[in-house]
């Protein structure tokens, strides 16, 4: 039963990890309707981001987090501009095989800059508490992985409280809705566009900080990190932003499950197995409303 628990828990810690990730790229596809693959290309810059501050600045990995989203918004706003800017006004299939095209050209690009600037070498944050832990009956309750859970909460509190209170986050709703709709009631889809991005990119940095003390960084771990974004997505369903991080901790625990009492080698294995079924017997997803 020990077992049991403590397996149960790392999958919805690791969970919440991928549904943060997802998140942002639920964001960016539901309002943009592009497939941003540099999406882990940016969780991949935020784990340095914070890694930089943790080692040049000294900053706590938590609370490095406020250098980390407002540099990565900033990111996201540039690449708005610069490369997706023309490619959100194209209609349909065009759209979605442009944005392919551009972003694995983006995700290459960044991948290669991080690779000039911090080497190929692995790199990690170990912070002075991050070997303590809450013990509760031989169930062990790290530190760090709480603060991650706790924080990836909070923040998808206030993502949701973002989006249904406020006239911005009502702007980009409504945009995804139907950006022809929303423009003619006059929201600047344009602006809205520019800030889901960036908000989208922002994140994906908070889950590429925790990445920084829960996993190894490297400047080739981004399309690893799309592709369980693009799993819990599809898990979530296409429509459901909110929905992401639940799948997010679904995908966790069944992947923890059968690394503990399959195999680590299956881990990956099982986790694509559940979405194949999901997909198949739910398309439109687990956490759609009608």
């Amino acid at each position: 039963m020990g077992l049991f628990m403590q397996t149960l828990l790392f999958g919805i810690f690791a969970g919440a990890i991928y549904g943060i990730a997802a998140m942002g790229l639920a964001l960016v596809f539901g309002v943009l309707k592009i497939l941003n693959i540099a999406h882990g290309e940016l969780v991949m810059l935020g784990g340095y981001a914070g890694f930089w501050a943790f080692s040049a600045l000294g900053l706590d990995p938590f609370l490095s987090l406020i250098i980390v989203i407002p540099a990565i918004f900033i990111v996201g706003l540039i690449l708005d501009r610069v490369v997706y800017r023309n490619i959100v006004r194209q209609m349909g299939e065009v759209k979605i095989k442009n944005s392919l095209l551009v972003s694995f050209g983006l995700g290459l690009v960044l991948q290669n800059l991080a690779q000039w600037l911090f080497t190929g070498d692995e790199r990690s944050i170990r912070a002075s508490y991050a070997g303590e832990s809450f013990d509760i009956q031989g169930v062990l309750l790290p530190y760090t992985r709480l603060g991650t859970l706790a924080i990836v909460l909070v923040i998808t509190l206030a993502l949701h409280f973002f989006l249904r209170k406020t006239y911005p986050g009502k702007a980009i709703l409504a945009t995804a809705e139907d950006y022809e709709s929303a423009e003619l009631a006059g929201i600047n889809i344009g602006r809205v566009y520019m800030m889901t991005f960036a908000l989208g990119a922002s994140l994906a940095a908070v889950a590429g900080q925790f990445i920084t003390f829960t996993y190894s960084l490297m400047p080739s771990i981004g399309m690893l990190w799309t592709l369980k974004a693009m799993i819990v997505i599809v898990l979530a369903g296409t429509g459901s932003i909110m929905g992401a991080l639940p799948a997010g901790i679904l995908l966790g625990v069944v992947e923890a499950l059968a690394g503990a009492y399959l195999a680590q080698t299956y881990k990956e294995v099982v986790g694509l197995v559940l979405f194949l079924v999901v997909l198949i017997v739910r398309p439109q997803g687990l956490f759609v409303r009608k």
